[in-house]
């Protein structure tokens, strides 16, 4: 071989060399400055996860995971710290007397040592007994195959039952500062309502009808749905959970209580992006029109109103996050 085509190969082998070490750097560079940490995060319940993430910041971690503090929760560090790899996030509760100094705060009154003074007040306790009344199920018995032109007949009205629970109860300044439910008994077991879907009857008019969407007011003027808007509602619940009638109100409490926290209404927070199944997929849309249990359109309407099972804003299934928090219905809230 001539030493001209020795050397023009030699040549050849250090340039791919040349370009292979680049690519190499190159790569390298990029894991470093997409570098996952391992951070652990512990509910106020004691259950702990693990969370891989690029960030840092503690309050960005858990709005990555869709974790929602209570007014009464702080984490340990605080929300703008910033962590690295092998820390931990705690959720734990606010002091009592932090929650009053930033209630004080938050008001713009001027914090004096008396105010502070009481807040370390004695605390007491009572057991009292509190009657609850039980909401009756609705039981709908459809006697046609018909899907238009039907009417209902309420066969049996419906009456609530009533129960007695047992609190203990701790007060602070004449103020409740907790309660503790102890136990309860049932005094009256609700009387279910009978509904009946029979054949309409027909008559013969030249006149055309016109489809009209009514509109409900509910929690007396706090919320307004048309009758659209409602069935979305419920479909959207009963593809959470439709097993109960408990577990329909868990699922729409959660929304409400989001509302209520941010201002908005349950709709508006059922659409919110990859929050609830809305966003996620679209089996919901097979269960408008009332293909639902009239348990889910009581629980809605029932939440609409006022009624809660639980305090919380999120949940997952419980067949994949057991012991998480409160189970409800397949799924547990926290």
């Amino acid at each position: 071989m001539k030493k001209e085509e020795k050397a023009t190969i030699s040549i050849l082998k250090i340039i791919c060399i040349s370009i292979i070490l680049i690519l190499i750097s190159g790569i390298g560079v990029m894991a470093v400055n997409a570098k996952l940490n391992d951070v652990k995060i512990i509910l106020q319940n004691g259950y702990e996860m693990t969370a891989l993430t690029a960030k840092t910041k503690v309050s960005e971690i858990l709005e990555e995971n869709n974790i929602i503090l209570e007014e009464n929760q702080k984490t340990i560090p605080s929300l703008d710290s910033k962590i690295v790899a092998g820390e931990s996030i705690k959720i734990t509760d606010k002091s009592y007397q932090e929650v009053q100094i930033a209630k004080i705060s938050k008001e713009g009154v001027e914090t004096s040592l008396n105010q502070l003074l009481e807040n370390y007040a004695p605390i007491t306790e009572k057991i009292i007994v509190e009657q609850v009344p039980i909401a009756y199920e609705t039981v709908t018995k459809n006697t046609t195959k018909e899907t238009e032109g039907t009417t209902n007949k309420v066969l049996q009205e419906g009456q609530e039952g009533l129960k007695e629970v047992t609190y203990k109860v701790k007060y602070q300044n004449g103020i409740e500062i907790e309660k503790t439910q102890l136990s309860e008994v049932v005094v009256k077991e609700p009387v279910s309502k009978i509904i009946q879907i029979q054949k309409a009857k027909t008559t013969s008019s030249r006149n055309s009808t016109t489809r009209t969407t009514t509109t409900t007011t509910y929690g007396g003027g706090k919320w307004k749905y048309s009758s659209n808007e409602f069935d979305l509602l419920c479909a959207i619940t009963a593809q959470e959970c439709s097993s109960s009638y408990q577990g329909s109100l868990a699922v729409i409490t959660a929304a409400c209580n989001r509302a209520d926290a941010r201002g908005t209404d349950p709709l508006t927070e059922y659409k919110r992006k990859g929050q609830f199944c809305y966003s996620i997929d679209s089996h919901w849309k097979k269960r408008l029109n009332g293909n639902y249990a009239s348990t889910v359109s009581k629980a809605v309407a029932d939440a609409l109103n006022g009624a809660r099972n639980h305090n919380y804003r999120s949940f997952r299934s419980a067949s994949s996050y057991k012991g998480l928090g409160l189970t409800i219905g397949g799924n547990v809230y926290f």
